[in-house]
């Protein structure tokens, strides 16, 4: 593993946006002890200001929260002095402008909020798959005439999509896909989906997210050409679904590909998939992008999530598709890949390659 030392000789400030939340709240289990980062500021509601982070949250996760972290103070975002990137688990309603003030005031911002997913000028990141797209900052600096940044996470279901299909990708071309999600009550966040609406119960309807999955995609699979994205052109349909399960998206694709496809061909790539040599480096990365799990019955989220640190896609049931060519069944962890630990994993990424500033 790369220490700090190999980087910047000393670790970087921090700051977590919305810290209090169940996003915010895996940043904080997961930079406790990181070697490059130190967290030097909290932020949450006005309500709270002032407070210390112990004596606020709820926390939710299962080893107690950090001693160093317990007795910050919450702050609000413009009190956040000496950090220098910020990762935001804010609510992409009020996001926006709290991310462009701190950008402005020369902070990086690895935003999960959505708040500038899609903004043209911004790289929407999956460290293994896309991380070209990063020089996209280059324009985002020069146009929006700010020495900091932004640049975002996919949503957590698009991220296990993406993991999964983009070796696939690379070597057959796909040209249409079907994704049905399953996704985990923790993805709505806190307080979340009530439990007399759930238990027992499938939700059909996640608002927005059957869009996010369908452009992000695409944009993720895109190319990059000169200061500009152009989109992957094939057409994907995306079905989704709230269901009683704690953690863990389980998503059922089925992919149609340009080239003749079998499944001893899509097993082939996908246990070949690799990563390149810098992303390997980085504290958070995953030994493998991708696990195939032969088992008939597998992946399941209770079974298989915490697997590779839970920063990996568990993928089985690679199987022929009488409608398209090869379907299978993808399974991550949506509250560390695809969330804080994809954050994480991406500012770590900027770093190494020396965009971080």
């Amino acid at each position: 593993m790369t220490s700090k030392i190999d980087i910047l000789g000393e670790k970087i400030p921090v700051v977590i946006l919305g810290a209090t939340g169940t996003t915010g709240q895996q940043f904080v289990r997961r930079l406790d002890g990181h070697p490059w980062f130190e967290v030097v500021a909290v932020t949450a509601g006005d309500d709270v200001q002032g407070r210390s982070y112990g004596e606020t949250v709820r926390w939710r996760e299962p080893p107690p929260i950090p001693e160093q972290i317990a007795s910050l103070p919450l702050r609000r975002p413009d009190q956040a002095a000496g950090a220098r990137i910020a990762f935001s688990a804010l609510d992409a309603n009020g996001a926006g402008p709290v991310e462009e003030a701190l950008a402005r005031a020369g902070v990086v911002v690895v935003s999960h909020s959505g708040a500038h997913r899609l903004d043209p000028d911004v790289p929407l990141i999956i460290p293994e798959v896309n991380a070209d797209h990063l020089a996209l900052l280059e324009r985002q600096r020069r146009e929006r005439k700010w020495a900091g940044a932004i640049i975002a996470n996919p949503s957590c279901s698009t991220t296990g999509l993406v993991l999964a299909v983009s070796p696939l990708h690379r070597a057959f071309g796909i040209e249409r896909m079907v994704v049905t999600t399953m996704q985990a009550v923790s993805g709505a966040g806190s307080p979340g989906v009530s439990a007399l609406d759930l238990m027992g119960n499938v939700i059909p309807l996640i608002p927005g997210e059957e869009e996010k999955i369908e452009t992000e995609t695409r944009r993720l699979l895109g190319q990059l050409q000169g200061a500009v994205v152009t989109e992957a052109a094939f057409a994907i349909s995306a079905h989704a679904h709230r269901v009683p399960v704690l953690d863990g998206h389980l998503l059922a694709v089925s992919v149609g590909f340009r080239r003749r496809t079998t499944p001893d061909d899509a097993l082939a790539v996908l246990e070949g998939a690799r990563l390149t040599s810098d992303i390997s480096a980085l504290p958070s990365s995953p030994p493998r992008p991708v696990v195939v799990d032969p088992r008939p019955d597998r992946p399941q989220p209770r079974l298989d999530l915490d697997r590779e640190r839970g920063m990996t896609a568990i993928v089985g049931r690679i199987r022929s598709c009488p409608v398209l060519d090869i379907r299978l069944v993808v399974a991550t962890h949506n509250r560390v890949r695809g969330s804080a630990g994809g954050g994480i994993l991406t500012a770590e990424l900027l770093v190494a390659r020396g965009l971080f500033r």
